[in-house]
């Protein structure tokens, strides 16, 4: 099997020598005159020693700078999901499914983004934030705001934007004890939130709520549910091959790792951070979440069953 996969590397990225236990090409990315991108077959991983491009999977490489037949080629020899099935799921979604979903805020919505703007109603709705470490800087980037009468009264609103700039989601959390604590929209959850504000081009870290999702730092909330293959978040990380750190509660084991085990399926590279130390993220300073994150481990499928799936 190496071999095989070293003859799809070659036609891939050109010729190479070979050091050790290594192969060296040259760099699809810096694309120096020199061979310094080093791979291992038998591990996995390659990194380039002048530009230091590197990666934990060498399918990365196969799907950044191959052709279709390259990338099929690799998956047969790696036992990899066909990656043909997920964009069926895709392809063939009914054309009302594809429509953004747009909704409007509460009538009684007010915001908080602008001292002008507040009254004395918004004292408690200040007071609950602050009890949760959320500062002005945290207000102003996630435009929250709270309403006072009707459905949601006494609730802080978080808003969520897709790529348009539309309304697609609110959040609506209660600061004086009603039941239920959470009371949202009745539209459909899948949605990827707040995608407006998302940089795709960096590393992104899933969590359970929106004020988890405030504590860390380019985050996405999956809004307490099981992240399908179906759903438009799932789809979104596989269509960019994202960098993904998965930080959910700490009680909520087998979601996690049914997650995690979605992600390499389709070969997303993956971190998990524990957080079996606290009580959820959103419970945390972005200081100790920032070193929980520094401290993640790499998942990767050859040791993924062993490690992580004990449910």
């Amino acid at each position: 099997m190496e071999t095989e996969k070293l003859d799809i590397l070659t036609s891939v990225l050109g010729s190479c020598y070979k050091s050790n236990d290594e192969h060296l090409f040259n760099c699809p990315k810096c694309r120096h005159d020199k061979k310094k991108l080093s791979v291992n077959v038998e591990k996995n991983v390659f990194k380039c020693w002048i530009c230091d491009y590197s990666g934990q999977d060498i399918f990365r490489l196969i799907k950044r700078y191959g052709q279709f037949g390259h990338q099929e080629e690799w998956k047969q020899l790696n036992g990899s999901v066909d990656l043909d099935k997920f964009e069926d799921i895709v392809l063939f979604t009914k054309p009302e499914e594809q429509k953004p979903q747009v909704v409007e805020l509460p009538d009684s919505f007010k915001t908080l983004t602008g001292s002008s703007f507040l009254d004395s109603s918004s004292r408690h709705a200040l007071s609950y934030l602050k009890s949760r470490g959320i500062h002005k800087s945290d207000i102003l980037k996630w435009k929250i705001g709270y309403c006072t009468e009707g459905e949601f009264s006494n609730r802080v609103c978080i808003p969520s934007f897709n790529m348009d700039g539309d309304l697609s989601y609110f959040i609506a959390r209660t600061y004086t004890g009603q039941f239920p604590k959470y009371k949202n929209p009745p539209v459909s959850r899948d949605v990827v939130f707040n995608d407006l504000y998302v940089d795709w081009d960096e590393p992104i870290t899933l969590v359970e709520g929106v004020f988890d999702a405030i504590v860390a730092d380019n985050s996405i909330p999956i809004l307490g549910s099981i992240l399908s293959e179906k759903s438009k978040l799932f789809q979104k990380i596989i269509k960019k091959n994202a960098i993904i750190y998965v930080a959910l509660d700490r009680d909520a084991v087998k979601k996690q790792n049914k997650l995690i085990q979605n992600l390499l399926e389709y070969d997303i590279k993956v971190y998990k951070i524990d957080t079996s130390k606290h009580e959820d993220v959103g419970s945390m300073t972005k200081e100790q979440f920032k070193i929980l994150k520094k401290d993640a481990a790499i998942v990767n499928r050859a040791t993924y069953l062993y490690q992580y799936l004990k449910f």
